[in-house]
């Protein structure tokens, strides 16, 4: 190590230099580039200044009984997320976001919503929601006794009106980019966004399951691309990215790739280890991630398991039916002059 890296790299820390003078620290250190704190999310957010992180992401254990979490009641799951939430709030800077990212709880006779359930926590600290973004994906359990899941939820909530938000930088490709106005004083111009559209509230990205690129030993781990949404859209190069709930490291990966600080608590020590691999990998740009914006995988139709088709419905006209829209028919409303006698 250089003396010029051994001054950037502060004591009492346990920590791993690059060349490039980035470090991740155990410990909360504002000069460090990456906190990677093996404990309670309680214990390092209280060692964090309040209004210094810009955006908290992060999805929960969802009380379903993972081998991370413990199960309880869904009461006592949502007092002990107010505790984490209220700070949450306490730490974010007035431009910042909060992105909670949940599913169902599965009860006994029926599931709940979690976003639904947190909502009144969240507007009790004073947080404004400004999307419930659809996380859509194709991959999952089978349920037997009710259509299977297949999305989970972003609730995007700020702090303040006055929050950050850049479009440009996660704008996917327009359905029709050549399109131009065809009068008026624009005329031949093009009448979309060059950079792309804006890629809304219901967001189709893969999760990681065994053959995904990014899989490693966590259950449920988050996809880096619907991460990188988040950090470049409400955040700025050099903010502070906080996971209360880090697992294995996918929002300290998200910042780092695009030059912004992260800082997360994780209790499971393999974990933990699993996110020190990554992010280092991620700072030396040798981390394999699925890219963003890449299209969603459409399997290839062989003559052995030919696609299931389905055949429309025949449509059965009824004698006294109306058919308005049938150019083929001559039926129309009007009533003859017979029948208006008798009406």
């Amino acid at each position: 190590m250089s003396k010029k890296l051994k001054k950037s790299c502060p004591r009492g820390s346990s920590l791993s230099c690059e060349q490039n003078q980035t470090f991740v620290s155990s410990v909360y250190n504002p000069e460090a580039n990456v906190v990677l704190y093996q404990g309670s999310c309680v214990d390092l957010m209280a060692s964090i200044p309040s209004g210094s992180v810009q955006l908290v992401v992060t999805s929960p254990p969802y009380n379903i009984g993972k081998q991370y979490e413990h199960r309880v009641s869904l009461e006592r799951y949502l007092e002990q997320q107010e505790v984490i939430i209220k700070e949450c709030v306490r730490l974010l800077a007035d431009t910042g976001s909060l992105c909670w990212q949940v599913g169902n709880y599965i009860g006994k006779d029926e599931i709940v919503p979690l976003d639904l359930a947190l909502y009144p926590i969240f507007k009790k600290y004073g947080l404004f929601m400004r999307n419930r973004i659809v996380w859509h994906f194709e991959h999952g359990l089978h349920c037997s006794k009710r259509f299977s899941g297949r999305y989970e939820t972003i609730n995007w909530l700020t702090k303040s009106d006055k929050y950050v938000f850049n479009l440009d930088p996660i704008r996917i490709p327009q359905k029709y980019p050549n399109k131009k106005y065809f009068k008026g004083p624009r005329a031949g111009q093009l009448s979309c966004n060059p950079l792309g559209k804006n890629p809304g509230d219901v967001w189709i990205i893969p999760n990681v399951k065994h053959n995904h690129v990014e899989k490693t030993n966590h259950p449920c781990q988050f996809p880096v691309e619907l991460i990188e949404r988040l950090v470049l859209s409400m955040t700025n190069p050099g903010d502070l990215v906080l996971d209360p709930f880090m697992g294995a490291g996918t929002s300290a990966v998200a910042a780092v790739i695009h030059n912004r600080k992260a800082a997360g608590a994780e209790i499971v020590s393999d974990y933990v280890k699993i996110a020190r691999e990554r992010v280092e990998l991620a700072m030396s740009g040798k981390l394999q991630t699925r890219p963003m914006n890449r299209p969603i995988y459409t399997p290839k139709i062989s003559p052995e398991f030919p696609a299931v088709s389905y055949k429309p419905t025949k449509h059965v006209k009824h004698p006294d039916q109306p058919m308005l829209l049938d150019r083929r028919s001559r039926h129309t409303l009007r009533k003859s002059k017979k029948e208006f006698a008798y009406a």
